[in-house]
């Protein structure tokens, strides 16, 4: 096709759709829907970043618009739309350092994203599009937020049901209050413990009105909590833990971050955790990511044990997968953040005690849980009781031991644990065999299966039948349960920064914490010149929310009592917008609903080509494989749970496209040089001003590695056709592969 004008014939095509809306696609119920089978494919939505999208962007959403243009060609009905998650700590951090307002930085990033993916020629309902930002977006985050906040997880019904429920089951005395404020079943033949064991309650009728709060904000799946968070007092800010470096730094500016106790917002995601797991079974995900996600939920079966504080009341529960190992338990070491710390420790050792745990907070999880870490740990002073014999055991702290896993303390059984040996080896402590290993095994250091020793009545028990035995014998003596634990930790939602979503509560002095009304929604951010964070060199400086100097916006009215009430002043984590937003494709414009019932049925119901309802395709990467899925599931089935939604899952079959690195060269001096300055035309790379020969390498495409390919170019150069039929020849979707521009040349033939 001599004079293949591919900039005339793409601006025609794309002018043509735009005009007459070709890839629109109606709803039920709206004129030009037809009644056909449906599909809905949907790209992970970017970050409106100010670098725009590099050539490794479009690569999954090239993919997804070849199966909408398929399926639309099969007879289906397409969902296929396109917007933004725009709110978040990056695009805040970058507006500071700007000196101007995150919105106008946001929308000209949005804008400039926009254009590049309209210039691709996708399938795009550009009619749907939303970003996270949009006020008629967010009211709809603050409302599902409110859903939350207004429920409970109620263990009879395995689900999220309406708080007023709790409440009216508290009145009429089916339930009481034990003395650490959880709702518990009143019966006849006693107390049978809902959220825990009961150790002595209270009557609905016998609390004030704050003790009666309390009790609720507890059962709330939206709650505030006294927790351990990651504080970077330079940026302002509670990071989560996928926003600090391995080296206990800040990925955003590379900031110290600590450990300390804040009380911020939390998201009851434990709650779901034995449903997120089974549930996995349900999808068509690729195994990996199935993986990852069931390692992070972290089930282990096992059993509470109870170890009584010598010279005090104090109780300490374990929690131990091993439970029959009991008898080899020689010391016990607790968590530096554990609670008990202070309380037990010796006037003795209270110094060395003090320093131990104030250097454990400057520490990241991966640095005090890393397997070539020398042991470190300090003595309490303080001795328990190992309720299988009687032996008097030791109580140490050290920074293996997490908060974050059981129950923050553990038994350390040397000689069967690699860790607790190596820190008995470290500090002189008793190592006591109770496994026998088959086959002449060193019984040291063993971790597997085998038989009974040194364990009393229990000698000669193969290690599963010892776990049955000793978890009822300890049952019985009340020193313990059988346990499920899981490593999932409730979801920490809430940061100290100005761009993100408002909470829609206000704080009251007589009625405690309340929600606005949904007449109320969206609670609009503050105009605000001065939105920056408040940053300290000082780790245990106060958080100071820049919403904290918005002035009249912070005054307010209790929507209960008419008093006088001060607002929220923290803000959701960028998390929250994308939680929904495949729900709030299919509906854009509604007033009145996040999503309309009849539509919300037909786009998610199960298709032809997925078993279970959901989106029938998501595309995107393998980096998001736990933490915007997780979070994603756990909104999806509150919703469900509540009857806002008709599936249990959202998202029926994943595909994680690979990721597309580039060339980078590197000078005599390992300095990185941009494409500009490199000479290709030879074998052998050099740059094209000293003529120095280069080293190539294939890396993540990087600004600092200098080999970010911008699609603007490679588009002007060839067009938009050639650019996606390239990506798709370079080689299996899933696979990571290397751009290689000399090669978009024949993509380019091909189509002429």
């Amino acid at each position: 096709m001599a004079g293949y004008d591919f900039a005339a014939i793409e601006r025609k095509w794309q002018k043509y759709w735009e005009d007459n809306g070709t890839f629109r696609q109606p709803n039920p119920g709206q004129d030009g829907f037809e009644d056909k089978p449906k599909f809905y494919v949907l790209d992970m939505f970017p970050y409106p970043s100010a670098e725009g999208l590099h050539v490794g962007h479009p690569e999954g959403y090239t993919a997804s618009d070849i199966v909408a243009r398929y399926m639309r060609m099969k007879g289906c009905n397409v969902m296929h739309p396109m917007g933004y998650d725009a709110f978040g700590l990056p695009a805040e951090q970058y507006a500071v350092e700007h000196g101007v307002h995150p919105r106008d930085t946001t929308e000209r990033n949005i804008a400039n994203i926009e254009r590049q993916i309209r210039m691709f020629g996708f399938s795009y309902d550009w009619s749907r599009r939303l970003a996270t930002t949009d006020e008629q977006y967010y009211r709809w985050t603050q409302w599902i937020f409110l859903r939350m906040f207004n429920s409970w997880y109620d263990p009879e019904a395995n689900a999220a049901r309406p708080i007023s429920e709790l409440v009216h089951r508290l009145e009429s005395g089916r339930y009481v209050v034990d003395v650490a404020g959880r709702a518990v079943a009143n019966v006849s033949d006693g107390i049978t413990p809902v959220l825990g064991d009961p150790v002595g309650t209270s009557k609905w009728h016998e609390l004030s009105r704050g003790e009666r709060n309390s009790v609720i904000d507890a059962h709330r799946l939206a709650y505030m909590a006294e927790v351990p968070v990651n504080w970077c007092p330079k940026l302002g800010t509670v990071l989560a833990n996928e926003e600090v470096t391995n080296e206990g730094r800040s990925d955003r500016g590379d900031h110290p971050v600590y450990r300390r106790d804040l009380k911020q917002w939390m998201l009851r995601i434990t709650a779901y955790a034995e449903r997120l797991l089974a549930d996995l079974d349900q999808v068509d995900w690729p195994e990996p990511i199935k993986i990852m996600q069931r390692n992070w939920i972290g089930k282990s079966a096992g059993a509470n044990v109870l170890f009584s504080v010598e010279g005090t009341q104090e109780v300490i529960e374990v929690f131990t997968t091993r439970p029959d190992t009991l008898f080899g338990a020689t010391y016990m070491v607790l968590a530096p953040e554990h609670i008990l710390v202070a309380q037990i420790t010796t006037d003795q050792h209270r110094a060395e005690v003090e320093a131990y745990v104030a250097g454990a907070a400057g520490k990241s999880e991966l640095e005090r849980t890393a397997e070539t870490k020398e042991k470190t740990g300090v003595f309490t002073g303080a001795y328990a009781v190992n309720p299988v014999n009687n032996e008097r055991i030791p109580i140490w702290v050290a920074d293996y031991v997490m908060m974050g896993y059981g129950t923050g303390a553990i038994m350390a059984v040397p000689a069967h644990d690699t860790r607790d040996l190596e820190f008995a080896h470290q500090f002189n402590l008793p190592v006591v065999q109770v496994v026998q290993p088959p086959g002449g095994i060193d019984w040291e250091g063993y971790v597997g299966d085998g038989v009974a020793v040194n364990s009393g009545q229990f000698d000669g028990l193969a290690t599963a039948e010892f776990k049955d035995k000793i978890a009822k014998w300890l049952e019985d003596r009340d020193l313990g349960r059988p346990a499920v634990n899981y490593k999932l930790r409730d979801w920490l939602f809430s940061r100290q920064r100005y761009w993100g979503e408002p909470f829609p509560i206000v704080h009251c002095q007589r009625c405690g914490m309340v929600s606005l009304g949904e007449d109320q929604l969206p609670l609009e951010l503050p105009e605000m010149e001065d939105f920056s964070p408040e940053t300290s060199d000082d780790p245990q400086a106060p958080p100071r929310p820049p919403l904290g100097r918005a002035g009249q916006w912070v005054d307010t009215v209790c929507p209960s009592c008419d008093g006088p009430a001060k607002r929220e002043l923290n803000t959701m984590p960028q998390w929250a917008g994308s939680c929904w937003y495949y729900l709030r494709f299919l509906d854009p414009g509604n007033g009145d609903r996040f999503c309309e019932a009849k539509i919300e049925r037909y786009w998610m119901s199960a298709g032809e080509e997925s078993a279970i309802g959901g989106v029938d395709l998501y595309v995107g990467g393998a980096e998001h494989a736990v933490l915007h899925l997780l979070y994603a599931r756990f909104w999806h089935k509150v919703l469900y749970d509540l009857g806002c939604v008709s599936t249990a899952e959202p998202f029926a079959k994943l595909f994680n496209q690979g990721m597309i690195r580039s060339f980078a060269y590197r000078d005599g001096r390992g300095v990185y040089v941009g494409y500009d300055d490199v000479d290709l035309a030879g074998d052998v790379p050099q740059h094209s001003k000293t003529g120095e020969k280069l080293t190539e390498s294939v890396e993540k495409m990087s600004k600092s590695l200098k080999n970010v390919v911008n699609p603007d170019d490679v588009i002007a150069q060839y067009g938009a056709d050639t650019f996606r039929l390239y990506e798709m020849f370079m080689g299996p979707l899933q696979a990571s592969k290397p751009w290689n521009t000399r090669d978009v040349p024949g993509a380019h033939r091909f189509l002429q």
